[in-house]
């Protein structure tokens, strides 16, 4: 796990000591209810349209960019249960990050964050004055003294400190899809595993766009 100090963009949020037992919690999990819930979705998906199935094969690609499937299943579960419990993405969004007066809750996309250590699995959101990722997953960080700590993964970046939003994919695979966010002062955060990658990267696009138009500045696009 990237543990970069001189990041800007970068944050490690505490958990509070009650849920602060990490990936554990999910490991004890029944992989009976993983295999059910699946297995619901693959029913539905049989007498689907194809935009359904299309959305179907977005998900499980999602599953596989994890070194885990029981664990990207699991943290799927888990957001859409937060979801559901807290009020929607907007109200999940509002108490994962400080919302700035006039701010407006844009869109949410579940996804991974590149890191040293593998990808990540979080959601990315996008509000009107801010580009933000949270992990799903707290993850176990050591302080400079060894105390031991459990920390959400966090990225916060506000429109005017994009530089560029860059699509990409694997040739060898075109399915393996990324966007690389670029900020002014040289920072990269590369996303993948998108369950909506042409919706996340249009709105990515139009973020990009919207402050280089208020700021006057062109955006240049990528070959």
């Amino acid at each position: 796990m990237d543990h970069n100090n001189n990041n800007p963009y970068l944050q490690f949020a505490p958990v509070p000591p009650a849920t602060s037992n990490g990936h554990g919690t999910n490991g004890n999990r029944s992989m009976g209810k993983i295999c059910d819930a699946l297995n619901r979705c693959g029913k539905r998906v049989e007498v689907a349209t194809r935009k359904a199935e299309v959305y179907a094969d977005n998900i499980w690609h999602h599953f596989k960019v994890s070194p885990s499937l029981t664990d990207a299943a699991m943290a799927r579960i888990s957001q859409g249960t937060k979801v559901l419990t807290e009020g929607g993405h907007d109200k999940v969004f509002q108490q994962t990050f400080e919302v700035l007066p006039g701010e407006k809750f844009l869109n949410a996309y579940a996804c991974y964050i590149s890191t040293s250590t593998g990808p990540v699995i979080g959601t990315l959101y996008i509000s009107s004055k801010k580009v933000a990722f949270c992990s799903e997953h707290p993850f176990c960080y050591y302080s400079p003294t060894g105390q031991q700590q459990w920390m959400y993964y966090k990225v916060v970046v506000q429109p005017d400190r994009l530089r560029a939003v860059n699509p990409s994919s694997n040739r060898m695979n075109p399915s393996d899809k990324y966007i690389q966010v670029v900020t002014t002062d040289g920072h990269e955060f590369w996303f993948m595993g998108f369950i909506s990658y042409d919706k996340a990267l249009k709105q990515l696009c139009e973020t990009l766009q919207q402050s280089r138009d208020s700021s006057g500045v062109p955006v240049a696009h990528s070959a």
